[in-house]
């Protein structure tokens, strides 16, 4: 099954910037397809190797930082190539 999770890592503290940019290619180096943009990042791909990579890289954020938030939206569908049509 294919999905496409849009995300959001909010650390909780005031240098916060090396643990974003660490997560973020580490989402790039995984082979998925990833987009960005300066609020939020997109990963594509099929359901388990998407969740997994989440699953570790998100636990590897959470024990690097004191506090963090994630945002995170879930589709069941590869919105991939998705472009507006109006």
């Amino acid at each position: 099954m294919k999905v496409s999770v849009e995300l959001t890592l909010s650390p909780l503290q005031d240098q916060y910037e090396p643990e974003i940019i660490r997560f973020i290619k580490a989402l790039r180096a995984s082979g998925l397809t990833v987009l960005e943009n300066p609020m939020s990042t997109q990963v594509f791909g099929e359901y388990r190797e998407v969740m997994q990579l989440l699953q570790d890289e998100m636990e590897r954020s959470l024990q690097a930082v004191g506090q963090a938030v994630f945002f995170i939206k879930l589709v069941k569908t590869d919105r991939s190539d998705y472009e507006p049509h109006f």
